[in-house]
């Protein structure tokens, strides 16, 4: 069974808006980013919604698309409330992976397992404690707890995607990365030629490889034999800085 229509059209219109706001971004076109940075967001939710994914995934992307219109606006209270969006995703993002990743892993013992996990948990803890660490004297000072605060969220978040596997591992480390990339522009350290564009791509590759990721595992889960990606036709389940975020 190939993937019906309306997916197909929602997920074009998605990669067609990510691929036209990069493109802005690469033209320095502030007015091209303001009208195709907030359509992202709700396109894949409505891919989600259409595929009959968990409504909280789609509560997680509308919850990131909050975050990146507040970030549009170069002011810190609406840095802090679209960090404060973003949480509120993580969060989110947190009670689908204990959900589906605890049936995951009821499938994988042994000492191997065990073993990946506890390297997981180093790796994450020290990537968490060396990167405030380093940050936190360039951080403005009333920055400082709101963005160690968020660290701690994100890192969890990404640590927990690793439980689905290797798609939802891999979107939890880019959104690390991404946000990393931000919080380096706020603290005002040497950046990579177009930030911006960085923070882009590696968030959009982030939301979208969750998604897809919480996709398979509710549909598998659930037994509705829908196709999750319309990219891979043959393929069907058998029931997923300058400026922060590019926000300039």
């Amino acid at each position: 069974m190939t993937a019906r229509p309306a997916p197909r059209l929602l997920l074009g219109a998605f990669a067609l808006a990510a691929l036209a706001d990069l493109v802005a971004l690469l033209a320095d076109s502030d007015y091209g980013h303001a009208v195709f940075k907030p359509l992202l967001m709700p396109l894949l939710a409505a891919y989600v919604g259409v595929q009959r994914g968990p409504r909280l995934l789609i509560v997680a992307l509308l919850l990131g698309w909050g975050g990146d219109t507040l970030l549009l606006f170069d002011a810190e209270p609406a840095f802090l409330a679209g960090m404060g969006s973003f949480a509120a995703g993580h969060i989110c993002y947190l009670v689908l992976f204990k959900r589906y990743g605890d049936t995951e892993r009821s499938a994988r013992v042994g000492g191997s397992s065990h073993a990946r996990g506890a390297a997981l948990v180093a790796a994450y803890a020290l990537a968490l404690v060396g990167t405030v660490a380093l940050l936190w004297p360039d951080l403005p000072s009333d920055m400082r707890g709101p963005v160690a605060g968020y660290s701690v969220l994100l890192t969890a978040m990404a640590f927990r995607a690793t439980a689905l596997g290797l798609t939802a591992g891999l979107g939890g480390a880019l959104f690390l990365l991404s946000d990393t990339l931000i919080a380096t522009g706020v603290a005002e350290w040497p950046q990579l030629p177009r930030p911006d564009f960085a923070i882009m791509l590696t968030y959009l590759a982030a939301q979208y490889l969750l998604a897809r990721a919480l996709l398979l595992a509710d549909h598998q889960r659930i037994g509705t034999g829908t196709a999750v990606n319309s990219a891979d036709s043959a393929t069907t389940t058998p029931s997923a800085a300058t400026s922060p975020r590019a926000g300039t």
